[in-house]
């Protein structure tokens, strides 16, 4: 038996929301992995089997905490890389 695929951070769903709302899909592959893997390495974890059962679930505030949480922690994963890039022109 193998559960690999049985679960997932919820706030990846989320993130992709906030990454699609703010049309940052459209940004260059490399760009956009590390863009997610900074913004979730700042996040809590919130492992869930079933996307719908947990939105189902969620109060609205905590939703928007979540929401909260993962644009503040996307802005500053945007902000580091912006930095990142720059420092890499001047050198």
């Amino acid at each position: 038996m193998t559960i690999e695929g049985e679960f997932h951070n919820y706030y990846e769903k989320v993130l992709f929301e906030h990454l699609e709302a703010n049309d940052l899909l459209e940004k260059d592959e490399d760009y956009l992995a590390d863009l997610c893997c900074i913004t979730l390495n700042h996040l809590p974890t919130k492992y869930v089997r079933h996307d719908v059962d947990t939105a189902f679930f969620l109060t609205r505030a905590e939703r928007a905490r979540m929401d909260i949480k993962v644009n503040r922690a996307l802005q500053d994963a945007i902000e580091y890389l912006d930095q990142e890039f720059l420092d890499q022109e001047t050198t």
